[in-house]
């Protein structure tokens, strides 16, 4: 609908401007002008309303046609909601979901390396370039799989393709390429989005700049702030320091890594106020401050908001240090974890109190957790499990007030549990010195408690079990030592090794990621050469082992349950090995 406001007036000024309503005899016209502007005014109308009749519907029907495209490429769902069949010369067939292109050619259509396959882009600007004798002749951004010495598609021969698996010059294509069966329209929607994939201009991304950004939501650790701060800036500014004059441009085909001669510049956005806030606020920073990516970050119990405005703004979102990870997060692609933190830890003791061989270990469990803090997430996630079981669950509440204020109480009500679960920070562990050990068994979470240094008194530490989502520390030396002598070479204080260690790996994937993508800057394509490059690394901070497969978004997948001795900070393992939980728990 149109508002007044906006509509011309009859003395061509806006019905709101200090003109017309100082004017005192706005209506002292002639006749005839009066009659002149009322004609100028009908025919404004006029060209409005045809251009709402006209235009609009053209515009929807691109957009609907864009959604089907989308749809079967992503889903494998048709435009009548049918799901996409596909088959294979050897007579394979697949449909729906598993028939989906997203499968092989990957989210930003350009490709990926499966063995010794190579899967091409297929972008509109890759299916048209001209034929070259060589890659090195060709004009586009590098990827791998790039196909050189060929027709150019149109298209009428991308159609052939996806329907009868033949190139742009009527040669079959790889056996990997199934035949699609599209109709007519489902088959332009598809090229149309196929068309759309291309992205020439990223934002954060300039001919001399990267641009990305951290965020910090206000209930992040203050202490973990500044360390997480210190890992960043000096990251940066190491990359920088080493950044050559501006080279000339990296044609995509040749073979150069290590050559898109870009400087990395930094946005802190801290975050105020209350989580349904923080939307408007990341809008209002990645508007004023466009970024290619969010690194690293620091959030307390509720990410959540910071998690849907990634996915919603396609912001890639890499290895935020966080707690309590959305448990939704595996349905969505832009953000990337390294654990899920307190709901692996809630999945490891779940496994633990149900018996690896059936047997269930207690009948009551009884949880303690401070509100507001991600204690309560991993709890939730462990009634669920247990409750699931038949497992009766009660929780003890602390109040969000004093450290060590109300555990006494909370213990006092939880003197019938078989099992006590702790998800408690280390002040409120070390105020049970003055408690009585119970006779039941207890677990701790040892991401809040403190891991190797927690204060968990002498006299709970025999009946006490730890959850521990990370390699134990001998398992890290050489990993963590990499780190240590970074941060000791640039005088950053240890202030808390987890998160500073899991931020400096997450700024080195990034690194190197950016290094094998040459100057292919694609939000979509980043997320994707990480996941690939998780597969072959090394060094892998505090986790044994890091991988991402399709429909992954955490790549440490596992831990281990530890008993604690007597000893402070030492410990010894359980009776099972490094331990990934069912995947149905929680």
């Amino acid at each position: 609908m149109l508002d007044r406001k906006d509509l011309p007036s009859p003395t061509g000024k806006h019905p709101g401007s200090p003109a017309l309503l100082c004017n005192p005899t706005p209506c002292r016209q002639s006749k005839p002008a009066l009659r002149h502007r009322l004609k100028v005014f009908l025919a404004a109308a006029i060209t409005l309303l045809l251009t709402l009749l006209l235009v609009q519907p053209g515009h929807a029907s691109e957009a609907a046609a864009a959604d089907i495209g989308k749809a079967i490429y992503l889903r494998g769902t048709l435009g009548n909601g049918k799901p996409l069949v596909a088959s294979r010369m050897d007579g394979m067939r697949t449909e729906g979901a598993d028939a989906a292109c997203v499968n092989c050619h990957q989210r930003s259509g350009l490709g990926a390396k499966e063995g010794n396959k190579s899967i091409p882009p297929i972008t509109a600007r890759y299916l048209v370039h001209p034929r070259a004798s060589h890659r090195e002749d060709l004009d586009l951004p590098y990827v791998e799989g790039i196909r050189a010495d060929r027709d150019p598609y149109t298209d009428a021969t991308i159609a052939r393709a996806i329907r009868e698996g033949l190139s742009s010059e009527a040669k079959p294509l790889d056996y990997l390429m199934p035949h699609f069966e599209l109709g007519d329209a489902d088959m332009d929607a598809l090229i149309a989005y196929l068309k759309r994939l291309d992205q020439r201009k990223v934002p954060g991304v300039t001919e001399l700049v990267l641009h990305f950004a951290t965020i910090i939501t206000p209930d992040a650790d203050p202490v973990k702030r500044a360390g997480m701060l210190d890992v960043l800036e000096n990251f940066f500014a190491s990359k920088n320091k080493y950044v050559r004059a501006p080279a000339p441009r990296v044609t995509s085909t040749r073979l150069m890594m290590f050559k898109a001669n870009r400087r990395w510049q930094l946005h802190v956005w801290q975050l105020t106020g209350p989580p349904e806030t923080w939307q408007a606020q990341l809008e209002r920073h990645l508007a004023e401050e466009p970024v290619l990516a969010v690194i690293s970050g620091l959030g307390g119990k509720n990410w959540e908001p910071v998690h849907a405005f990634c996915e919603l703004a396609a912001l890639p979102c890499l290895f935020p240090n966080v707690e309590a990870p959305p448990a939704s997060a595996d349905r969505d692609f832009y953000s990337l974890y390294f654990s899920k933190g307190v709901l692996l830890e809630a999945g490891l003791i779940a496994q633990d109190i149900l018996g690896s061989g059936g047997g269930k270990i207690a009948k009551e469990v009884h949880q303690v957790y401070r509100a507001s803090d991600s204690g309560e997430s991993g709890a939730e996630a462990l009634a669920s499990a247990l409750r699931r079981a038949g497992i009766q669950v009660n929780n003890h509440v602390l109040a969000d007030g004093a450290p060590g204020q109300g555990v006494d109480q909370a213990m006092r009500k939880a003197t019938r549990a078989d099992a006590l679960v702790l998800w408690l920070r280390p002040p409120d562990l070390a105020a049970l010195d003055r408690l009585p050990v119970p006779q039941a068994a207890v677990f701790m979470s040892g991401l809040l408690g403190g891991l190797d240094s927690t204060p968990l008194p002498a006299s709970w530490r025999k009946r006490t079990r730890m959850a521990y989502p990370f390699g134990l520390p001998k398992q890290r030396l050489i990993n963590i030592d990499i780190a240590l002598g970074w941060f000791r070479i640039r005088k950053i204080p240890v202030v808390d090794l987890q998160v500073q260690s899991d931020t400096y790996l997450a700024c080195s994937l990034l690194s190197e990621t950016l290094n094998h993508m040459a100057d292919t800057f694609v939000r979509d394509y980043l997320v994707e050469r990480v996941q690939g490059m998780l597969e072959h690394r090394v060094i892998t901070g505090y986790y044994p082992r890091l991988s991402l497969a399709t429909g992954q978004r955490f790549a440490s997948k596992g831990g281990y349950v530890v008993h604690l001795d007597e000893s402070a900070g030492a410990h010894r393992i359980a009776d099972q090995r490094w331990l990934v939980p069912s995947s149905d728990i929680p």
